[in-house]
């Protein structure tokens, strides 16, 4: 029969596969399944990530065992100090390599300062440590910077009369023999760089304007638990 202007013919629809469709809906969930996993392990990452920078940032900032050294000048010490000038004292680990922020601190300080102040760097060594147990490259170090009387510690003797118990301790006198300054030269642990005892001390044996911190946090190894071997010294025991 012939069709007519104006009439509609229905076009076969084709029938859906059960199958493919079958096959499209596991697609995308396996697909969503990856992107989930994926979000799942850069979560865990960036979680583990964060938990490390924690770690590490609080341990930079553990401060040591501060001392509370005399209020004067101990006459126990076995240190010279010279009439009418200031005396600092730098108590080392020589094993300890945050110490090593703490030499790089003096130094600086002393391009500053050493027209107005004696120096004494002490090296820890414990009784029954080998001869050349403070021989180390800190040692050397310390040796090179200019105006500075380097000094072997003996059993921690005269880190006892100062009560300085973490490597990296600074106590300063002043020219009658009074404490003026007791702490740290670094702004955190094996960290050189500007810090609140370094300027400090230079304002008071300069005369230098600045918010005087007469005590600052010291970071470094003990000093006192002389039992720890070099190989195993870990900075804050």
């Amino acid at each position: 029969m012939p069709i007519g202007r104006g009439s509609l013919v229905e076009s076969p629809t084709p029938e859906r596969s059960h199958h493919g469709g079958s096959t499209t809906a596991a697609s995308a969930g396996h697909t969503r399944c990856a992107r989930l996993l994926l979000a799942s392990l850069i979560t865990a990452w960036m979680v583990v990530a964060c938990a490390g920078l924690v770690v590490v940032v609080s341990y930079e900032m553990r401060a040591g065992v501060a001392a509370s050294p005399p209020a004067r000048w101990p006459r126990s010490s076995q240190l010279p100090r010279t009439t009418g000038r200031a005396t600092l004292v730098i108590f080392l680990h020589p094993h300890c390599p945050c110490s090593r922020a703490s030499i790089e601190e003096l130094d600086r300080l002393l391009a500053d300062v050493h027209d107005f102040v004696t120096v004494h760097a002490l090296f820890l060594k414990p009784q029954g440590a080998s001869n050349d147990w403070e021989a180390t490259d800190l040692w050397q170090r310390v040796a090179s910077i200019p105006n500075v009387h380097l000094m072997r510690d003996d059993a921690g003797i005269e880190a006892s009369v100062f009560d300085a118990a973490t490597s990296g301790q600074v106590v300063v006198y002043d020219a009658e023999g009074r404490l003026i300054f007791s702490g740290g030269i670094t702004p955190s642990r094996g960290h050189s760089g500007d810090n609140d005892g370094r300027a400090t001390i230079r304002a008071l044996l300069t005369g230098n304007r600045y918010r005087v911190h007469d005590r600052t946090p010291v970071f470094g190894c003990s000093l006192r638990d002389a039992s720890i071997a070099p190989a195993r010294l870990t900075d804050g025991l």
